[in-house]
């Protein structure tokens, strides 16, 4: 099937191609009959703009690109929905890419939407970068980055994320208010900014209230952070750590691994040793017993991130200076059965 151009459109209606591109674009200048007979022909010919060439004049794609450590997590699939809502109402289109928590795939991934022109890019950092090139060369290309969730603080860019610090620190008072005084930590890798935030929050939880940091309470997690890191960390814990009480999760992934284990061998939770996990993904509500956790506002983060992400494509459209922000969302505990 052939393409209608705006000439086959001009032949049609014996006027000029420029009348057809102002009558389409609603220029004042063309009249209202002319404006309504072009678009009827356009119709009738099923016209479709071309969008290259539309790109080309405007110098946009109307695209962005997101990339993401994994898809798995609840968590993120909420910020993509904020995300792809939020993008859609601005007419764009959103490129939704994942690292697989690894630092060249992130990479690549950068490469890849600079290629594609993209107008600006939406990241969570994976929990294996520890170095920022790859993001500078996007500052260099002058195409607006917005970090969430994993961030950088020494990247000169844009932010959403959460007081993850405080948040830790909230949900492990609450296990040492219930009376909870051997609390392990579950924790992701030693690069990843939200889980180093985490581990900090926990250690001051325990210094604030007089219980001795023990660094053989603090289990890593060996698989991104997954159910399986829970489960086989929980069965080291209890082998190395008969007497612990209770177990602080970087994720709820990590603690429904947790509960998984501790019901198999018939430990009782919350009585011989309380869960609490982190982002209170629907699993959370379904497991039993119900875990508590720390809400994230997963939603909010990814329509938030993008709104900044948008503002700063039209701001360098328009040759304006661009302010970075650096936004921090509130958090909630929410207890269940579990604690």
């Amino acid at each position: 099937m052939e393409i209608t151009t705006l000439k086959d459109i001009a032949q049609q209606l014996g006027i000029s191609i420029s009348t057809v591109s102002k009558a389409l674009k609603g220029y004042p200048d063309v009249s209202k009959a002319t404006r309504d007979r072009v678009l009827l022909m356009a119709r009738k010919l099923n016209y479709t703009p071309n969008q290259l060439a539309v790109n080309l004049r405007t110098k946009q794609t109307k695209t962005i690109g997101v990339i993401i450590p994994t898809t798995v997590h609840h968590f993120f699939s909420k910020v993509i929905d904020g995300i792809i809502e939020e993008a859609e109402k601005k007419g764009y289109l959103v490129i939704i890419l994942q690292s697989n928590e690894k630092l060249f795939l992130e990479k690549l991934h950068v490469n890849l939407l600079l290629d594609k022109r993209v107008d600006g890019i939406l990241i969570s950092l994976s929990n294996t970068t520890t170095e920022y090139v790859h993001l500078k060369k996007i500052a260099s290309r002058n195409i607006p980055l917005v970090l969430f969730d994993k961030v950088a603080p020494s990247v000169a860019c844009s932010s959403v994320a959460i007081d993850d610090k405080k948040a830790a620190y909230e949900a492990v008072v609450h296990l040492i208010e219930k009376g909870y005084k051997k609390i392990a930590h579950f924790r992701a890798g030693l690069n990843a900014q939200n889980s180093i935030d985490r581990f900090e929050g926990y250690k001051k939880a325990l210094k604030d209230h007089t219980i001795p940091f023990d660094p053989s309470l603090v289990y890593m997690c060996a698989n991104n952070t997954d159910f399986e890191d829970g489960y086989a960390n929980a069965q080291l814990l209890i082998k190395e750590h008969p007497d612990v009480d209770a177990v602080f999760s970087i994720t709820d992934l990590v603690a429904i691994g947790v509960i998984k284990y501790f019901n198999e061998q018939k430990i009782q939770i919350p009585a011989q040793v309380a869960v609490v996990g982190f982002s209170n993904w629907f699993m959370s509500t379904v497991i039993s017993p119900t875990l508590s956790t720390i809400e994230q506002p997963s939603y909010d983060m990814g329509v938030i991130a993008t709104e900044i992400l948008l503002n700063e494509i039209e701001g360098i459209q328009k040759k304006e200076v661009i302010t970075h922000q650096n936004i921090i969302l509130p958090t909630t505990f929410i207890e269940r059965e579990s604690s």
